[in-house]
Parts: structure tokens; C-alpha cells; sequence
């Protein structure tokens, strides 16, 4: 019974959608009304303010880790885990709480790496970093980062249960940042067109 309720945890942990619910009693607004219209971190930031938004960031972080501490406490099958953590991404991304209309995923799936393998969150962190800076779209980058980050800990010798968390969380974000592919980030440095036109 444990391990078929702690994936349904992940999804409902998941689901929490705070950057709504933050921006909302800050500011009255709802954070899908600007920016990339997704629940994110980066959007609070612009209606709520910084400080706002590493709180949102924080807490995003931490619904990933919870669950999938959970799992490996309480379980401990690398099936129940790596579910768990993917649910909780889906959860983050289609949230029950809010209409199915939530973030991107990312902050979610760095907690649940956490609690099961620094290192691998330090790997993933790199890969996205690398392929941001190479690519300089971040949607696209996070869609090949979801697409890579498995094989990349396999690369590394890290094939514990992070590499399956790697594979289902992985491949929910690459689905999801697909929305964004053509995406103009114009308010983003790295996506600055060379002509300096658009809003800033």
C-alpha cells in the first residue's frame, strides 16, 4: 500500500502551486498572466519581487525533495523513488490545484536529485548550465538537458537510482518545455537579439 501511495504524495506535493498562491496574497494578480504565462520562480520574480521569489524557489525545491526522501525512507525500491520524484514533476507541472496550469518543472526535479544524489543534481545543474550557454534558448536547452541528463549520469558512472529518477523526471521535462520551443526570451541576456529591438 506504501508504495502505491507515495507516487500519488509526489503528484499531490507536486501540485502545490505556490508561485500562484504567493503572487496572489503579494500582489492579487495571478503569475500566469505575464512573462512565459507558467508558474515559475522567474515570474514571481517580476510581479513579486526577488525576495518573493526565491521563497516560491525554495519551496518548489522542497516539494521535489519531500516526497522522494519519503519514498526512499519509506520504501526504498528504486521503482517507488523514481516514481515518486516523476510525480512530483508532473504534479509541478500539471497541478490538480491549479487547473492543470502550472510550472516548468525544473526547480521540482533539482529537490528530488537531492534527496537521492548530490552529485547527480551537480551533474544535471552543469549539463542545463552548458547546453544554456551553448544553445542560448533556454527552452530548448531545458528539452535536451531532460533528454541527456540520464545518459550524462551514465557517462559519469552515477547509475544508482538517480539515473532513473534522471530518465522519468527527464523525460517530463523535456515534454513540457517543448510548449516554449519557439519562444522569443528577449527579457533574458543570453537571448538578447543583437539588434537590441523588443522589450527589455
Amino acid at each position: 500500500m506504501t508504495n502505491f501511495l507515495l507516487p500519488i504524495l509526489g503528484y499531490l506535493l507536486g501540485s502545490f502551486p505556490f508561485s500562484i498562491w504567493v503572487t496572489r496574497f503579494v500582489k492579487g494578480v495571478d503569475v500566469r498572466d505575464a512573462g512565459s504565462g507558467h508558474a515559475t520562480t522567474t515570474n514571481t520574480i517580476r510581479q513579486a519581487g526577488f525576495g518573493w521569489g526565491a521563497l516560491v524557489f525554495i519551496l518548489d525545491v522542497a516539494k521535489g525533495f519531500l516526497p522522494t526522501f519519503l519514498a526512499m525512507k519509506y520504501s526504498g525500491d528504486v521503482w517507488v523513488i523514481a516514481l515518486t520524484a516523476t510525480c512530483a514533476v508532473v504534479g509541478h507541472c500539471w497541478p490538480l490545484f491549479a487547473n492543470f496550469r502550472g510550472g516548468m518543472g525544473l526547480a521540482t526535479a533539482g529537490g528530488a536529485f537531492l534527496a537521492v544524489n548530490l552529485l547527480a543534481f551537480l551533474v544535471c545543474v552543469a549539463l542545463l548550465i552548458l547546453l544554456v550557454l551553448t544553445i542560448r534558448h533556454s527552452a530548448r536547452a531545458s528539452v535536451f538537458t531532460g533528454i541527456l541528463a540520464a545518459p550524462a549520469l551514465w557517462i559519469f558512472n552515477i547509475r544508482d537510482v538517480s539515473f532513473w529518477v534522471a530518465v522519468g523526471a527527464g523525460l517530463v521535462i523535456a515534454v513540457r518545455f517543448l510548449i516554449d520551443w519557439n519562444r522569443k526570451y528577449r527579457e533574458l541576456w543570453l537571448d538578447r537579439e543583437k539588434s537590441g529591438k523588443g522589450p527589455g
